[in-house]
C-alpha cells in the first residue's frame, strides 16, 4: 500500500491557492511568454481531493504539466494548470537481487536517475539527462540509448479526476508502447501520477550497444563500464549533441522515430545507402527522424527565432522570442517535405496545447 505521507515535503494547510494570469514562462522548456489564466501547485494529494470536492475537477478546461518538456504552448492557456511537485523517495521493497524504489510524480526524472546511482542501483543509467518529471515518464513510456521505461517499472498510483480516487496501475494496465500509454490514448488528461515505483537492479545488465555509448567508454579507456561510467557517456554525449533549455528553448527530440514495413526500405536504400535503420519487430523498421530531417536539408534551418537546431535535427528550437504556433507551422512543413521525399510520415512526440 502507498504511504502518500512518504510525498509530503512540508506540511499541507487546507487552503486554495489557485493563482490568476500566471507565467508559464519558466514551466515549459521551450521557454514561451504564455501564461494560464488560473494556475496550482500540487504538493500534496490532499490538495486534489480538495479540489475535488470544490468541483474544480469537474471542469473541462485542466491541463496537467510536470517539467514541461513535453509542450509546445500555441497560445496562452485558458483554464486551470494544475502543476505536480509532489516530492519523495522511499525504498518499498529490497531482496538479494533488486530494489524498488517509489518517486513522487513530481521529482525530476535526472534527479531520479542520480538517486538509482546512489544507491548503485541500475537500470535507468541510459535514462540519464532527459528533461521532465518521474510522473511524465510512463506517459511518454521514455526511452534512450536501448533502454525504455517500461523496463524498469513496476507500477505507480494516480489521482483519477471524474471520481476523486486513487487508482493504481502496472506495467500490463499501462499497456506501454514506443513512447506510447494508455495515458496518452483513451486515458489521456483523466490522471495526475501521484507517484511511481521503479525495480532496479543491484547488479544491472550494462548496455553499450546503443549510440555512441561504446564509442565514448572507448575514448575514454574503459573497458569494464560501471552504471556510474554509461550515465556519464549519456550525459557526455547528450551535452554533445542537445542544446540546453536554460540556454535555446527546447523539447528534446521533437518527432518520434517511425516505425515502418520492411518491405520499403530496399527501395530507400537504393536511393539512399547511407539510411539507418533498426529492426522493430517482425516485418517492421524503425527509421531515425533526425536522420530523415538532415539529409531533407533541414538541419540548421532557421525562421526567425525558431528553427532546426545546427547539431540535432530531431530537436527544434526557440532561439528567444519565438512562438509555441510558429514552432508547430515548422513541424507541419517538415513533416510534408519527409512524407513527400521518403514516403515516411512523421509523428510529433510534442504535445501541443
Amino acid at each position: 500500500m502507498v504511504n502518500f505521507n512518504n510525498f509530503a515535503a512540508i506540511p499541507y494547510i487546507k487552503t486554495m491557492l489557485i493563482q490568476k494570469n500566471w507565467p508559464l514562462i519558466e514551466c515549459n522548456t521551450f521557454g514561451f511568454n504564455v501564461t494560464a489564466s488560473e494556475f496550482i501547485s500540487i504538493a500534496h494529494t490532499a490538495q486534489l481531493t480538495e479540489l475535488f470536492e470544490s468541483q474544480q475537477l469537474k471542469r473541462t478546461d485542466i491541463g496537467i504539466l510536470g517539467g514541461g518538456s513535453n509542450i509546445t504552448f500555441t497560445q496562452n492557456f485558458t483554464g486551470l494548470i494544475i502543476k505536480n511537485e509532489i516530492f519523495g523517495k522511499t525504498i518499498i521493497q529490497e531482496t538479494n537481487e533488486f530494489v524498488i524504489v517509489e518517486f513522487g510524480g513530481g521529482e525530476p526524472w535526472h534527479g531520479a536517475v542520480l538517486h538509482a546511482l546512489s544507491l548503485n542501483l541500475g537500470g535507468i543509467e541510459n535514462l540519464s539527462l532527459i528533461p521532465g518529471t518521474v510522473g511524465a515518464s510512463p506517459i511518454q513510456n521514455i526511452g534512450a540509448y536501448g533502454v525504455e521505461l517500461k523496463d524498469v517499472f513496476h507500477s505507480l498510483s494516480a489521482f483519477y479526476l471524474p471520481s476523486g480516487e486513487i487508482h493504481h496501475f502496472d506495467a500490463k494496465a499501462c499497456e506501454f508502447g514506443y513512447r506510447d500509454s494508455i495515458f496518452k490514448r483513451e486515458k489521456r488528461g483523466q490522471y495526475f501520477i501521484v507517484s511511481v515505483q521503479l525495480k532496479l537492479n543491484k547488479n544491472a545488465e550494462i548496455k553499450t550497444q546503443y549510440g555512441d555509448i561504446q564509442a565514448t567508454l572507448d575514448g575514454w579507456g574503459i573497458a569494464k563500464p560501471t552504471i556510474h561510467d554509461i550515465s556519464k557517456a549519456v550525459i557526455f554525449i547528450r551535452e554533445s549533441k542537445l542544446p540546453n533549455p536554460a540556454e535555446i528553448g527546447n523539447c528534446g527530440s521533437f518527432f518520434k522515430n517511425p516505425v515502418v514495413s520492411s518491405d520499403i526500405i530496399p527501395m530507400l536504400q537504393s536511393q539512399y545507402p547511407d539510411i539507418k535503420t533498426f529492426p522493430a519487430g517482425e516485418g517492421l523498421t524503425k527509421v531515425p527522424a533526425g536522420w530523415l530531417i538532415e539529409k531533407a536539408g533541414w538541419k540548421g534551418f532557421r525562421r526567425g527565432d525558431v528553427g532546426v537546431h545546427a547539431k540535432q535535427a530531431l530537436v527544434l528550437v526557440n532561439y528567444g522570442n519565438g512562438t509555441g504556433q510558429e514552432i508547430i507551422d515548422l513541424a507541419h512543413e517538415i513533416q510534408a517535405d519527409i512524407l513527400s521525399k521518403f514516403g515516411i510520415a512523421l509523428e510529433m512526440e510534442v504535445n501541443a496545447w
